[in-house]
């Protein structure tokens, strides 16, 4: 068995990174339609969520911002992918990760690929339903703090997002560590 790991929402300035470890149960018939889910339009990432979810084995794992801004986005991160694959509780003959650093896991073989959210199909569909799911999260936010724009920036630094943070404020959920406005 192969997981494939991927993290989404690492250049955000608000809320958590999240990661997702993937284990397809069977080869699927939708493979070629997978790619970096910052490559497919949202309409085809929930499309393609829903065939992976249906037929892969998944976790999730999200480190808020409190903890980014004690032990850094990059530490973050990998403690992310390292807690979705625990919480997978599945032993992988091979392990492969998106980047170029690999997380404390225990698996056979474990490798760092980078750009393998282009290449390992695996990694592709662990970042299509990280992606989902954590902008998912973003819509939530939304609705409670609607003045700073998260259902369309997602979290991420837009001028937008910069210019609400300049008149309403720093919210609880804001990364700290991260240069703000």
């Amino acid at each position: 068995m192969i997981c494939g790991i991927d993290e989404v929402g690492r250049g955000c300035i608000f809320g958590p990174v999240l990661s997702a470890a993937v284990i397809f149960k069977s080869k699927p018939n939708f493979l070629n339609e997978l790619d970096d889910s910052k490559k497919l339009t949202k309409t085809k990432r929930e499309y393609l969520s829903t065939l992976i979810l249906e037929n892969a084995y998944y976790a999730f794992a999200d480190i808020s911002n409190e903890i980014i801004d004690k032990i850094n986005i990059h530490n973050a991160s990998l403690l992310a992918m390292q807690i979705a694959y625990q919480k997978l509780n599945i032993e992988c003959n091979l392990v492969l990760v998106d980047g170029k650093f690999i997380p404390k896991i225990q698996a056979k073989q474990i490798r760092a690929i980078i750009k393998g959210d282009s290449m390992i199909d695996e990694i592709k569909a662990a970042s299509i339903i990280a992606k989902v799911q954590r902008d998912k999260l973003m819509v939530e936010y939304d609705k409670i703090y609607p003045l700073y724009g998260l259902k369309k920036n997602k979290g991420y630094p837009t001028k937008e997002h910069k210019d609400a943070i300049k008149k309403h404020g720093i919210l609880s959920l804001h990364r700290k560590s991260f240069q703000l406005i």
